[in-house]
């Protein structure tokens, strides 16, 4: 890594890519991930006749899928400014929340966070689904009473 560190989830990552072996390393980061909102690239919809672009087609959006190395990869960057340098352009997204990433993601996909920065990183469908567990459990632990 050769720029420092911008963000706060750039940090967890530089931490965790350090010492993964860190428990503490390790939690700051997937929570951080977990809780962040992050900018998801879509594939821009063909327009219609204006009779045709009801609500239900406009909220229709499909996430830009990539395959490398024989794997798909949901690709996902934490700031607008990550996304429009690596589409060389304003491109069109959706706004995201990790957890929500977590619990509607299904194996084979993989992630790619922030691809082309000095903080990039690749999560694998083992990972995604130990995530979408730890949300799971957090969704149905009872709330505290203060």
């Amino acid at each position: 890594m050769t720029c420092p560190p911008t963000t706060e989830l750039d940090k967890a990552l530089a931490a965790f890519f350090t010492d993964s072996e860190s428990e503490e390393n390790r939690a700051r980061f997937y929570e951080l991930f977990l809780n962040s909102s992050f900018f998801m690239p879509i594939i821009p919809q063909e327009k219609k006749d204006e009779e045709e672009n009801d609500q239900e087609e406009q909220q229709k959006v499909t996430p830009m899928i990539l395959e490398a190395e024989g794997n798909d990869y949901l690709v996902l960057f934490d700031t607008l400014e990550r996304l429009q340098i690596w589409a060389d352009a304003d491109a069109p997204y959706v706004p995201v929340v990790g957890y929500v990433l977590a619990q509607n993601t299904t194996p084979p996909l993989h992630w790619a966070l922030n691809v082309g920065s000095d903080y990039s990183k690749t999560f694998v469908p083992e990972e995604i689904s130990w995530l979408a567990e730890m949300v799971e459990e957090n969704l149905n632990e009872p709330e505290e009473s203060t």
